[in-house]
């Protein structure tokens, strides 16, 4: 039984706007439809929020641009203190919207908080980047002219946030676009929208202007952002999602050049070397592995472990993970939820069997849990064979496959061998070894003897086809900023 009354969720629930916030005002869908939320640890109906048509998508648009130039004139010290007062709310009220997280998105209650913490300090460092953002002033080599620099505000923004992080993505996009000065549209992901919503409110109450930031929620995205992002108004595409997606969004965007923000899908390794501390290896597996169930772009997709090491590793991280409790987030305990709806659990289902077939070994798990909603057992695959689909694509649930290797070059290019290359996870004691691999991965971020790389205050993002731009960090809100150069005659 969940420790956490059904009248304290229901009354969570019940709390978040279910309409579409536009131009500062919470209107239903204007065709009357909804769509309904769904609780992915019972299949059971949270509610219902506006389904949003492609005129209700437009008239968000239409609002952000509306309010695109008082914005950009708007202090920065004044946006900056918008943020704070966010962070501050979010803070507040961090219990009731890990609640509500976990309701909609099925992680543990814990899990939730710490997303809403992580939310939160977005809000917090994009507050404080507001006020400085700078340009220059130098003379021309030749003497004969001053050169100025200025950055201003890209314009109006789209922002799509997905369904894993529901809280931290919306907050890491709309923090520096707020601090940049530019208005949004935001279409959160249909499976989790009421954390936005949430959100959006939270901005409202804030002091944030009417039509800076509008949200829709839709059952088709493409039918809601395709007119956006066609339209020559709109200035920028940020989508956090998968790589196919990702693909055709920049196809749509090239007709009119927008500026494109990308964080796409994920296969990262997680290499373990002869010399590594075993059980620092486990633990940053664990979070690597199993953070948000596994749904996590940066979640360690493939173990490569040294040969000498292997048994001893596959066999600590094995008894970790048979030892997690799996059930309801809210309950007291549970460690692992549910995945987020039937489509993602066969899909996981699919990939573990691939590996089966092919000669791995399921030291613990490699099945779907019964009983209601989407529950699959933490998993430890052992002698995965290369040709395995699961070393080469994303998983996104809680499987564990290892494979072995027995030189560090073999390792690298085991590592590399992937359209990807956001994160990458390196234990070893080498201080000459950590600095060789990690100048020679092809990814983004590397997270040398830990599992966890995100902070708000570092530049996230990969290369090859797990995107390009940076979200957080000093980095972050150059994605929100264009550069003009003026010339001026000297004399």
């Amino acid at each position: 039984m969940s420790t956490i009354g059904s009248s304290l969720e229901q009354e969570v629930v019940a709390k978040v706007p279910k309409g579409l916030f536009v131009d500062g005002a919470w209107r239903d869908a204007s065709g009357g439809a909804t769509l309904a939320v769904e609780d992915p640890s019972t299949g059971e109906a949270l509610c219902e929020v506006a389904d949003a048509t492609p005129q209700d998508a437009m008239a968000a648009l239409d609002a952000a641009c509306a309010a695109q130039a008082e914005w950009a004139a708007t202090a920065p010290r004044e946006r900056g203190e918008i943020l704070r007062r966010a962070y501050e709310a979010v803070v507040g009220r961090a219990d009731e919207l890990a609640l509500l997280m976990t309701l909609e998105m099925g992680k543990p209650v814990a899990e939730s908080r710490a997303e809403v913490l992580y939310a939160a300090d977005f809000l917090r460092w994009f507050s404080e980047e507001a006020v400085r953002i700078e340009g220059r002033w130098a003379t021309a080599p030749n003497g004969g002219m001053r050169m100025l620099t200025m950055r201003q505000p890209v314009g109006p923004c789209l922002l799509i946030t997905p369904w894993n992080f529901p809280l931290a993505m919306g907050a890491r996009k709309i923090g520096p676009a707020v601090a940049a000065g530019c208005t949004m549209v935001v279409k959160p992901a249909k499976q989790t929208p009421l954390s936005m919503l949430a959100l959006a409110q939270i901005l409202d109450d804030c002091g944030l202007p009417d039509g800076v930031l509008n949200v829709f929620t839709a059952s088709s995205a493409s039918a809601t952002t395709g007119p956006l992002i066609d339209d020559p108004r709109l200035r920028k595409l940020s989508f956090t999602g998968s790589t196919e997606v990702g693909r055709q969004l920049m196809g749509q965007a090239s007709r009119h050049v927008l500026r494109v923000s990308m964080e796409l899908g994920g296969n990262a390794p997680f290499v373990v070397f002869e010399d590594a501390d075993l059980d620092a290896a486990v633990d940053g597996a664990m979070v690597a592995k199993m953070r948000n169930i596994g749904e996590a772009c940066t979640a360690a997709n493939r173990f490569h472990v040294h040969a000498s090491v292997a048994d001893a590793f596959t066999e600590k991280l094995a008894a970790r993970m048979d030892a997690l409790k799996v059930g309801r987030g809210v309950e007291d305990g549970v460690q692992v939820g549910p995945l987020i709806d039937d489509d993602q659990r066969g899909k996981v289902r699919e990939l573990v069997e691939d590996a089966l077939e092919r000669g791995a070994q399921a030291v613990v798990g490699g099945r779907e849990l019964d009983g209601r909603g989407h529950f699959y057992a933490p998993t430890v695959l052992a002698n995965v064979p290369g040709e395995a689909r699961l070393l080469r694509e994303e998983i996104f649930g809680p499987v564990a496959p290892i494979a072995t290797f027995e030189r560090e070059d073999e390792a690298i290019a085991a590592a590399n061998k992937t359209e990807y290359g956001l994160v990458a996870y390196v234990f070893t004691r080498d201080l000459d070894r950590a600095l060789r691999v990690i100048e020679r991965l092809e990814t983004g971020m590397v997270g040398l003897n830990q599992g966890l790389v995100s902070n708000a205050a570092a530049p996230f993002g990969g290369v090859k086809q797990s995107g390009f731009g940076r979200e957080g960090g000093a980095e972050g809100i150059d994605e929100y900023l264009s550069v003009k150069y003026a010339a001026i005659r000297a004399g």
